[in-house]
């Protein structure tokens, strides 16, 4: 089976402490802080790597589904929206929006909505989180509006 790593390192304390994280394959490295997390400050934080992770994962697993069905997809484009909210004394993150516009030639509506929800329901990342409201807008588009 296939298994992916990354690191993580935090140095002083949660307010003005820094971290950095760095992906196995060495494809990102950057660093993370209390402000980047929880306000809008420079940096990168979980939820950021979380919703590219759910992105990608669904935009994949769509076009798998897609084409198993017999409808090769030309392109799929995915934002994921990540929330995390603070829930009694902690935080959680209990929901994320998957919005999502695929070209897929000679496809109907309801068949391309079909695979998106099997999608949002198969892709690895989804089950992760199940405990979270994931939410879904898929947009079919034409070649000429992609």
């Amino acid at each position: 089976m296939t298994t992916r790593k990354a690191e993580a390192e935090w140095k002083g304390q949660l307010k003005d402490g820094q971290g950095r994280v760095k992906l196995g394959s060495g494809a990102f490295e950057g660093t993370y802080s209390f402000p980047s997390r929880f306000e809008d400050g420079k940096g990168t934080n979980p939820e950021e790597l979380i919703a590219a992770a759910h992105a990608g994962c669904f935009s994949m697993a769509l076009s798998a589904g897609l084409t198993k069905a017999g409808h090769n997809p030309t392109r799929i484009f995915t934002t994921a929206t990540v929330h995390l909210n603070k829930v009694g004394e902690g935080f959680e993150i209990n929901q994320i929006d998957l919005l999502t516009d695929a070209v897929v030639p000679n496809i109907d509506e309801a068949t391309f909505k079909k695979e998106a929800e099997a999608a949002k329901a198969g892709c690895p990342v989804s089950k992760l989180f199940k405990g979270a409201q994931i939410n879904l807008t898929a947009t079919l588009k034409t070649a000429q509006h992609a």
